[in-house]
């Protein structure tokens, strides 16, 4: 391999490092603005902080919706649901049972299992259109409306994350503090967000034509697992902190968005053609999770067995994309 055969792969892996740090920082300067507006915690936690998580799904799959790269919009999301709940809950439970201390968690869980549903059947005649689109965007105002209101009549059990500090990390050295300071923190996230989404995008089409591999099996693997991160370190994060139930809720609706809001979106602007994979595997893999976190969460706890049930699933569905389909 070349030189530049290896800076196609540095800089794929740059861009996921650009991905996860820009969310970092997005995540962290949106909910400081907030707080600092006043804006009610049932509005942030049923908003901002779910719009800013999904920040690197949703750029991803739209560059490669109006890119004309369906293939990696669709696998992306599809991808990073499968991964969220594969790796994010399934190897975390196995280290600790966790509580699902959500008193919402039941109908959330179910418009999780309708989102999914509802991205089947729109499939079924191999296309996502803008009027399907509409129909998911429904599906997702659904869920943001449920999730506010049930967050307004149980604040305690809401989102809470602590205000950020001024001055961290490379922050410090700015001679700035305030609102100032966080509208330049979320320009700088925003801004790594889309660079490292370009990179991704544009160097992972590239290595998936080196290596003969399609662009969905890439976008569903290595892609989705890179935009993933946010999910995946926060659920890390929430174990190492003794919260693990802090990790489910996340889970669930950064799967709603995955589908309803990055797919709803991007088939306003492009027409998105389905990949018949998706349909005889994919999408019979991601339901097959959602039902098991909703049955398993029903009763408010996952067990480590269980997490290792849905481990094993993950684990057997990637091995599956590159041997037998």
């Amino acid at each position: 391999m070349d030189l530049s055969g290896i800076l196609i792969y540095v800089l794929f892996i740059f861009g996921l490092v650009l991905i996860t740090k820009g969310a970092d920082w997005f995540v962290d300067s949106a909910v400081s603005i907030s707080k600092r507006s006043g804006i009610p915690k049932a509005v942030i936690g049923a908003t901002i902080v779910s719009f800013a998580t999904t920040a690197p799904e949703f750029t991803v799959s739209f560059m490669a919706a109006i890119s004309g790269h369906a293939d990696m919009a669709i696998g992306n999301a599809v991808g990073s649901t499968i991964c969220n709940i594969g790796i994010a809950i399934g190897f975390i439970a196995i280290l600790k049972t966790i509580t699902v201390d959500d008193k919402a968690f039941n109908v959330k869980a179910l418009l999780l299992l309708l989102s999914g549903a509802a991205l089947f059947l729109l499939c079924i005649d191999g296309m996502i259109t803008w009027v399907d689109g509409l129909i998911l965007l429904a599906v997702f105002a659904a869920y943001m409306v449920y999730t506010y209101l049930a967050q307004k009549k149980n604040p305690e059990g809401a989102a809470s994350c602590e205000l950020p500090d001024d001055k961290t990390g490379i922050w410090a050295k700015v001679p700035l503090s305030g609102y100032k300071l966080d509208a330049v923190v979320f320009i700088a996230g925003a801004a790594l967000v889309i660079l490292g989404s370009k990179l991704v995008v544009d160097n992972g089409i590239t290595i998936a034509q080196q290596l003969g591999i399609p662009e969905l099996i890439i976008s569903l693997t290595v892609i989705s697992v890179g935009t993933s991160l946010p999910e995946i370190v926060t659920a890390i994060t929430s174990y190492k902190k003794g919260c693990q139930e802090l990790s489910v809720g996340n889970i669930v609706g950064a799967n709603v968005l995955d589908i309803t809001m990055i797919l709803g979106v991007s088939s306003l602007f492009a027409k998105l053609p389905v990949n018949s994979q998706l349909m005889s595997y994919d999408f019979i893999f991601m339901m097959i999770l959602f039902v098991l976190l909703a049955i398993f969460g029903y009763k408010k706890r996952i067990t480590r067995w269980q997490g290792g049930l849905i481990a094993v699933i993950y684990v057997i569905y990637v091995i599956g994309l590159f041997v037998w389909v």
